[in-house]
């Protein structure tokens, strides 16, 4: 599950889930409120720049982190080993169009269901 919004610790669980998927393992993501916002933000790029998305970086880090996310994002779309889905509830709050997630998305889940199909799983909680 990604949940958080801060793009060092967005990028950590992004690059795990893609790890896997790299390695031809079956794995699944659920994008809630900060995640999915990260994941859906057409300026990632920008964002990932500003100091104040990346405070712990140096200027050079921060350029080379930026481009390195977006990188690993684009990835995480193209993998077939990995699903990566919304929360039901945080599209619906956040005031997203199901229909628009869907199309950048493998689909909108609740939690529960998420959790039913992806069964016997690694749970891990970013």
């Amino acid at each position: 599950m990604l949940a958080t919004g801060e793009l060092e610790r967005f990028y950590s669980g992004l690059s795990l889930l893609v790890s896997t998927a790299a390695e031809g393992i079956p794995c699944a993501g659920l994008a809630v409120f900060g995640s999915l916002a990260v994941l859906l933000d057409d300026g990632l790029l920008q964002r990932a720049l500003e100091p104040s998305g990346t405070p712990s970086l140096s200027w050079a880090g921060r350029e080379t982190f930026a481009r390195s996310l977006v990188e690993l994002r684009a990835t995480a779309f193209e993998l077939e080993a990995l699903g990566l889905y919304a929360c039901a509830a945080s599209v619906e709050t956040m005031g997203l169009a199901a229909a628009d997630v869907e199309t950048r998305l493998d689909g909108v889940r609740s939690t529960p269901r998420f959790l039913r199909e992806t069964g016997e799983a690694q749970l891990v909680y970013v």
